[in-house]
Formats: C-alpha cells, structure tokens, sequence
C-alpha cells in the first residue's frame, strides 16, 4: 500500500501501525505506554497524530495503516495536545529529578524538557500516595512517581505471565498494586518496563547515573540459556544489571537470577584463586601447580581404586562446549560414566 507521511510518499505492506511505519522510515513519534514487545494501547496518548479526513487526532502505536493515509506526525496542534498530555501527567509526579534515580535516562523527563514545560500548572488537593511494600524485596515503588503508563502491568501479564500488577482506583487516586504478591517471581519484567522512576532497583548500595556507567554487553552465567544482559560498571564497581528490548536472544528478558544475583561479584568471599588443602586448612596455588596437583592424584585414585571410583560434575553456567569437553574427559580420560550435573539444584 501507498501512504503519505509528512509529505513523503511511502510504500509498505499491509497490516502495520502508523507508528511502527514512521519508526522504519526515520520519523520520530514520542510514546510512553509503547514496547515493541508489549500489545499496543494508546494508553498514554503521546503519539497522537493526525489523519486527513478525521476529525480528531489518533494513536499511531495502535491505529493501523490503511492505503491512501495522509498523515502529519509534528504539527502545532499535535505538539500542543502533547504538551498538555504531560502537564495531567505532572499533576501527580513530583518534580524530583535531581534526586530520582532514573534522572538522566527518564523519558517523561526528556520530554518534559522538549516541549518546554518548567513547572507543574495543574495542581490537586490530594494526599501524597504512601509508600507500600512492593511484591518483591528486589524493587522499590515510589507510587507518586508513577504515570500510570501501565506498561509494568502488561510486562507482568504479557511477558513474565505472572498477572501480579493491577491498576486500583479510579482518578487522581489511581494507582499501580501489587494484588498478587504471592504470583511474583521477582523477574524485574516490570522494572525494565518502567520509563520513569517509579520502580528502582533495590538490591545493590551503590548507585550511579547513566553518564557515569560503562555499560558492557555480556553474557548472563547463571544457566546454559545465555541469555544477553548489560553489566553497569561506576569505578570498577558494578551496580545493577540492565538490558535492551530485543537485546539477544531473550530478547532483553531476563529471570531474577539474571537481572539481581549479581552481588557474588563483589563478595569478599569470592575465590579468586585455586586453593590446595594442606595441613587441615587452604592455601592459595597458581592454575599451574593446581592442575598438577590434581592430575597426579586423579591417576594415584584411578590406579589404586579404579575409574569408578571418582566421579564428575558438570555445571550448567559453563558453555555447551566446555561440558561437552567434560564430559569426554570423565568417560574417555578417566574410564567412567558416573558424571552428573548442578542443572537441578
């Protein structure tokens, strides 16, 4: 089909959003509520646009192409509806940037800045929302930050398929619960859906802003999945662990494994070194003299008891070639098959 937007003639298949067809051809359109892996509801109204031949603008994340649209995706009455759009979402949502530990990487905060808005102009007379315990000790909740986006609901109910988030009242006192604790799996789904402060991460002391940490791609070394992550590093320190939508073969979803068991790194007791028993106790080895040691007892074991008497155990953080190696090394350098693995732990 033949579309127009912003007076470029544009030709695409059948069956896209109007969102997704500007995206692929270099038109930007803001959007909150919107995830790529997320069903698209035109929750936040940020990425209205307006049709030829309708009389009221509509949402390009869920409003599909059809042949013959002309579209305009920046005009002064669009960028006046999203500006007043953001003046209701400030209405709640404190003004605490230089505190809040999405300042710098906020996209409320970004537009917000963008559409020139400098202070909140739609005040209330209502009560701050207490905080209360979230499912999982791994987050926390600040609910005045929340913008009602709903994307942690349906990352919890679309992704992680756990249903533990439910939006609760009506109005200025709606807001974002956790009805289901007991359902929590404590994935983080919803802490990388958040596009504000309003869920943060709570596990490690050390905080930093987006500027300071070195963000380096690696590999998660929990399980043999592999999925894709990014270690955030401030002075040789890692702080948290994030991801991209569509990041590797998980596709930026992690578990909780992944995404908070990541403070063995720094623990002080953490080997660093192979260590050989002696006299009753441990001392530190080079990987040369470790191996040595333990060549020439595995031979003084096989020749004196036979092969069956030692046994292996493979481990599911290593790759499926270097247990595969382990696993030819028990049965064909040893002699026997009693090898098992910690899959199951």
């Amino acid at each position: 089909m033949r579309i127009t937007i912003n007076g470029r003639a544009i030709e695409t298949a059948e069956g896209a959003t109007i969102l997704k067809i500007a995206k692929e051809n270099g038109f930007r359109i803001p959007t909150l509520c919107h995830m790529e892996s997320l069903i698209p509801t035109g929750f936040c109204r940020m990425c209205v646009v307006e049709v030829n031949g309708l009389q009221n603008p509509v949402t390009a994340c869920n409003t599909p192409a059809v042949d013959g649209m002309v579209i305009e995706t920046d005009t002064p009455k669009i960028r006046e509806i999203r500006k007043e759009v953001l003046k209701f979402m400030l209405v709640n949502h404190p003004l605490d940037c230089p505190v809040c530990d999405k300042g710098g990487e906020c996209d409320l905060q970004d537009y917000v800045y963008e559409y020139g808005i400098e202070k909140a102009e739609y005040q209330v007379e209502i009560k701050p929302k207490e905080y209360r315990t979230y499912s999982t000790s791994a987050i926390k909740y600040h609910p005045n930050r929340c913008i009602l986006c709903s994307r942690c609901i349906r990352a919890c109910r679309e992704i992680a398929g756990r249903e533990v988030l439910d939006l609760i009242e009506t109005g200025f006192r709606a807001r974002v619960e956790a009805v289901r604790p007991e359902r929590c799996i404590s994935c983080g789904e919803c802490l990388a859906a958040c596009p504000v402060g309003a869920l943060t991460e709570n596990v490690s002391s050390l905080k930093g802003r987006k500027w300071q940490a070195k963000r380096v791609t690696t590999v998660c070394g929990y399980c043999g999945v592999g999925c894709s992550l990014e270690v955030n590093v401030v002075r040789d320190k890692l702080i948290k662990v994030t991801t991209r939508e569509g990041l590797g073969t998980n596709h930026g979803t992690l578990c909780v494994k992944g995404r908070f068991g990541f403070e063995f790194v720094q623990s002080p007791e953490r080997l660093n070194t192979p260590l050989i028993r002696e006299n009753g106790g441990f001392r530190e080895a080079s990987w040369d003299e470790a191996l040595t040691y333990m060549t020439a007892k595995l031979k003084e074991i096989k020749e004196k008891d036979g092969p069956d008497s030692i046994a292996g155990l493979a481990s599911a953080r290593a790759t499926c070639e270097e247990n595969y190696l382990f696993q030819k090394f028990i049965r064909a350098a040893i002699g026997t098959n009693n090898i098992d693995h910690c899959a199951r732990l």
